[in-house]
């Protein structure tokens, strides 16, 4: 499968396809010199490789769009449903799926399964290397008593562990305060009557993302007041990928 990718790409650019706006992320950041097929948010303001995108090809992740564009790999996180996909395998197509990871171990894991599918092994271990120098540069200087905060979303959801998030929080020196693994909804009334010590406050910067969201409601906004860490923007935290590190220097700096 990998020597077809070479030979196409030999013979003419190596066409890749995006199924999702986290697959875009990955496509853009390992293979921008590739004849891309992005999916309609590549561009979005949640995006993180919005930039990148800019002037590039978008179409629908649907069969008719794949049939149409021939793609030689497909790259995916959740996007394309079941009939596109047995489609695509079918004809011969590599699909590349990006796991729902919840540590840096996995996200090194994906890029290094996408830069393979790709065929761009060392571009994969060069964006490993830039993530792990923003890990190394956000780190705690000092080892030593944690302090506790809790990550809250606009639509009132936390994050506990197995979660990205929570590897998050513990790589910039936080103890993630969240009661229960993985996601949970927030009560405002849990929040007026035992606020935590610290909020990390995420996609607050969508305005029209869950604009009545419990995360957004006056009493959950007074609690936060003055314990906010960090705002950390939703194209930090839509995806499992690199940048995920960027969240980390953002939780630090706010720190």
């Amino acid at each position: 499968m990998a020597l077809a990718v070479t030979e196409a790409a030999e013979a003419r650019p190596l066409r890749v396809m995006a199924l999702d706006q986290c697959a875009d992320q990955y496509v853009l950041a390992l293979r921008p010199d590739a004849d891309l097929a992005l999916s309609p948010r590549a561009d979005d303001p949640d995006a993180w490789m919005r930039t990148a995108a800019e002037g590039r090809r978008r179409i629908r992740p649907t069969l008719e769009a794949a049939i149409g564009f021939r793609p030689d790999v497909v790259v995916r996180y959740w996007g394309g449903d079941p009939r596109l996909l047995a489609r695509l395998e079918a004809d011969g197509v590599r699909v590349v799926t990006i796991a729902d990871v919840s540590d840096f171990e996995g996200v090194r894991a994906d890029i290094r399964t996408v830069a393979r599918g790709l065929g761009v092994p060392r571009r994969g271990e060069a964006l490993i290397a830039r993530m792990d120098a923003t890990l190394a540069a956000a780190a705690p200087p000092v080892p030593g008593a944690k302090p506790s905060a809790l990550y809250l979303s606009a639509g009132g959801f936390t994050a506990g562990r197995g979660t990205l998030m929570d590897a998050i929080l513990e790589a910039a020196g936080y103890s993630n305060a969240a009661a229960r693994p993985f996601f949970n909804a927030v009560s405002v009334e849990r929040i007026a009557l035992s606020p935590p010590a610290r909020f990390v406050l995420g996609f607050f910067d969508q305005p029209r993302g869950d604009w009545r969201g419990p995360g957004r409601h006056p009493v959950v906004r007074d609690a936060a007041r003055g314990r906010v860490a960090a705002r950390l923007p939703a194209a930090a935290l839509t995806c499992p990928a690199w940048f995920a590190a960027d969240a980390v220097m953002m939780l630090r700096a706010g720190a």
